[in-house]
């Protein structure tokens, strides 16, 4: 199943890429387009690198509550096509007979088209997460289908949106994720932030946490190109249905980052 769905996302990524070639091509002078698709790539490069407290996935600590340096490349074509990678630090504090199995280090590959339709974003996408390092048996890799919706006002932005994944995280069978998120702009570069999800998984006895909700507030600050975040982050999971130590309880997270 791994290897299937690793295909069909690095197929998916090889069919947007030449989407999104054939559409940049101009139909005025079809000689002169495909010389300079020759000498120059469609599209704009991105990147970020950042400092984070903690590394926090759907409330849940992916670092054992310590720090992490996080980054990411992206690639984005006018037409609304998108490719990029992520990666960060993990420790997912494995123990007894996965000690010394388990990964150190998370990418994320994602793809998909993101659009604006009468002042309505819309996205969608795949995701796959893989776990370098990480013992196959541990079934750590994932992917999932993306799909959101968000409006924008003056000083109001909101958005909602869902994850599927066919076969979660540890061989935990489906899983879905919904999310709404907030911004309100306050004052020059200002923000604050909110955020609620629900994770529903079919097999929580593998996922080693039950079906949960996790929530966030915050501010977000951006000065001479840094971008700086606080939040506040939880879960509503007992500290006795936690499968990993102190992994659910709620947290500050202090983050700065840099764009380029």
């Amino acid at each position: 199943m791994r290897i299937l769905t690793s295909f069909i996302l690095k197929s998916v990524f090889v069919a947007l890429l030449v989407l999104s070639m054939m559409f940049s091509a101009g139909s005025t002078n079809q000689a002169q387009a495909e010389e300079a698709e020759l000498i120059n790539i469609p599209g704009s490069f991105s990147g970020s690198l950042g400092f984070f407290t903690d590394y926090r996935y759907r409330g849940l600590s992916q670092t054992d509550r310590h720090p992490t340096i996080q980054g990411s490349f992206d690639w984005a074509h006018e037409k609304g096509y998108y490719l990029g990678v992520w990666g960060s630090n993990v420790d997912f504090g494995e123990s007894g007979a996965t000690a010394g199995q388990g990964a150190s280090i998370e990418f994320d590959f994602y793809g998909g088209v993101a659009r604006q339709y009468y002042g309505i974003d819309i996205d969608l996408g795949l995701l796959w997460y893989t776990y370098p390092g990480a013992q196959d048996s541990l079934s750590y890799d994932f992917m999932e289908y993306t799909a959101s919706i968000g409006y924008s006002w003056e000083i109001l932005s909101l958005s909602t949106g869902v994850n599927f994944a066919p076969e979660f995280y540890a061989s935990s069978d489906e899983a879905t994720y919904w999310t709404l998120d907030a911004e309100v702009s306050l004052i020059q570069n200002l923000t604050f932030t909110g955020h609620y999800g629900y994770q529903w998984v079919e097999d929580n006895a593998s996922y080693t946490h039950p079906d949960y909700a996790d929530f966030s507030i915050g501010f977000a600050y951006s000065t001479n190109g840094f971008d700086l975040s606080l939040q506040y982050v939880n879960t509503d999971i007992e500290d006795r249905n936690c499968g990993v130590v102190d992994a659910c309880e709620g947290d500050v997270v202090f983050g700065i980052s840099r764009g380029f």
